[in-house]
């Protein structure tokens, strides 16, 4: 494998299932939909800290995605989709598992210091898994940071094959990948390295099924900083760093008060440049499925694992936020949309609508049950799932859905605000509740404050505070219902 990929760098169980009904439940209603003999190879992307508004396709004036546009055109947009917490760990666990962090005791990002804090149990059922049993060949490439033990590796939870990093990727330039069981050097662009592996891992699996999870370290800051003492994302290729150098960036929320706006923008030029990679790479994948016929044949899902601030409130990050303010640069956790909100494409060819939208609340938690429906693999009864096969929206049905939706951050004691927060939202409110930590509750009108600037928790309208009570109900019910441990402190 290493050879092939060096030459690919430097040179520049097939099986079938009959008619399958599914059944969609949870909270919208029966439907069916129709899966063809041949089960599809599926492509899993997902990116790291990218905001759902860092796409070109959804009318973003910075970022440069032509190939992700690309990928919007052949299928579905999601326009609402979230993660069910907004940092890294628990939200790659809850893709695998479809279950919440809480429940599979991942509830905060595992620092790379900290290797005896346990990770993903291999007991638990995971999609990669249930496909390796019914005959597809599986591999992560790149990302995985669910747990650096032995008992948690990728290969233990369902994974065929890894090549990539435990923790995470840390550098654009010149990583350490582990690679058939043995950590070493890679010289290059990360990102291009990655897909170069993701490539070679096609072109050996083309004969199918096979599922591939291609997980980028981009658009993650580097571990390291600049000559500032700043976090930076460069070093960037001159294919990602040259059509940005220049630009002056248009910032979210310019006004907001005390920011730091030099600052902000040469962040902004920086992440979009690291955008840019991640599509340039995600067009050589696809012209790679195209080349070789596979284009029909796969499932390919495109996202991130929470979404990202770059001056929106006045932060950069995700949950465990960072003030971009010239008077304040400490930590501001948070459940802010965009850091739960992420890009979310899905394409497959003669399946899903060519360049459809879907606007209804989806999650991470969706992609197990919705994997399996397209596989027609059956989900097991011990999997204890929290998310819904969203198949039938992807195919255009117009099912009566729910937009309810709960989220969770559980922060470690001693690590930046060392917050506890739950949010919920429906159609209209959305609520953030802090069980532990410094700040007080917020209350959002999503209709009419859709960038959430207005936190009118403390309103003494009427309508406001039945509005509490009853999303606060709703809440603390599916709290219950996944057996959280949050509630205990509020009841």
């Amino acid at each position: 494998m290493c050879q092939s990929i060096l030459m690919l760098r430097f040179a520049t169980k097939c099986a079938s299932a009959a008619m399958v009904l599914y059944v969609f439940s949870g909270a919208c209603l029966d439907t069916v939909a129709y899966a063809e003999n041949t089960r599809p190879n599926i492509v899993f992307i997902m990116t790291d800290d990218q905001g759902p508004w860092a796409l070109s396709a959804t009318g973003d004036p910075n970022a440069r995605t032509p190939h992700l546009d690309q990928l919007r055109s052949t299928g579905a947009l999601l326009t609402h989709c979230y993660s069910p917490t907004p940092v890294c760990s628990p939200a790659r666990a809850s893709v695998l598992t479809g279950r919440y962090g809480t429940e599979i005791n991942i509830t905060d990002y595992l620092p790379p210091e900290e290797i005896e804090i346990p990770g993903l149990n291999p007991q638990l059922p995971t999609w990669p898994r249930l496909l390796s049993q019914a005959g597809y060949s599986t591999a992560l490439v790149g990302k995985y940071h669910c747990g650096q033990k032995p008992e948690s590796h990728p290969t233990r939870i369902g994974y065929d094959e890894f090549t990539g990093f435990i923790h995470g990727g840390m550098v654009s330039r010149n990583p350490r990948v582990e690679i058939n069981g043995t950590e070493r050097v890679v010289e290059g662009w990360t990102p291009d390295i990655l897909t170069d592996f993701a490539i070679d891992y096609i072109r050996r699996k083309q004969e199918g099924p096979f599922a591939l999870s291609l997980h980028f370290w981009a658009p993650h800051a580097n571990q390291g900083s600049n000559a500032e003492g700043d976090r930076t994302w460069l070093p960037l290729s001159p294919a990602d760093l040259q059509p940005f150098s220049t630009l002056d960036p248009l910032l979210p929320e310019p006004d907001y008060p005390h920011l730091d706006v030099a600052r902000t923008k040469r962040m902004m030029r920086e992440y979009v440049g690291s955008v840019h990679s991640v599509d340039r790479n995600v067009g050589r994948l696809l012209e790679v499925l195209n080349r070789l016929g596979l284009t029909e044949k796969t499932l390919i899902i495109f996202t991130s694992d929470h979404g990202f601030n770059i001056g929106h409130h006045g932060i950069w990050h995700k949950g465990n936020g960072r003030w971009l303010l010239t008077n304040n640069d400490g930590a501001r956790a948070n459940m802010w949309d965009n850091s739960l909100r992420v890009p979310a494409i899905v394409s497959w060819a003669r399946h899903i609508p060519a360049n459809s939208t879907v606007e209804k609340t989806v999650s991470h938690l969706d992609w197990f049950p919705t994997i399996l429906a397209a596989t027609g693999i059956e989900v097991p009864g011990n999997a204890n799932l929290r998310g819904q096969n969203i198949l039938p929206l992807l195919q255009g049905t117009n099912l009566n859905c729910s937009d309810d939706f709960m989220a969770q951050f559980q922060m470690r004691v001693g690590h930046a605000d060392g917050a506890d927060m739950r949010s919920f939202q429906t159609e209209r409110w959305k609520l953030v509740r802090f069980f532990r930590g410094k700040y007080p509750d917020e209350f959002y009108d999503r209709v009419n404050d859709p960038h959430e600037k207005n936190n009118i928790y403390t309103s003494t309208d009427l309508e406001i505070q039945n509005a509490i009570r009853a999303v606060d109900m709703k809440l603390k019910a599916r709290m219950r219902e996944i057996d959280d441990p949050a509630l205990a402190r509020d009841e």
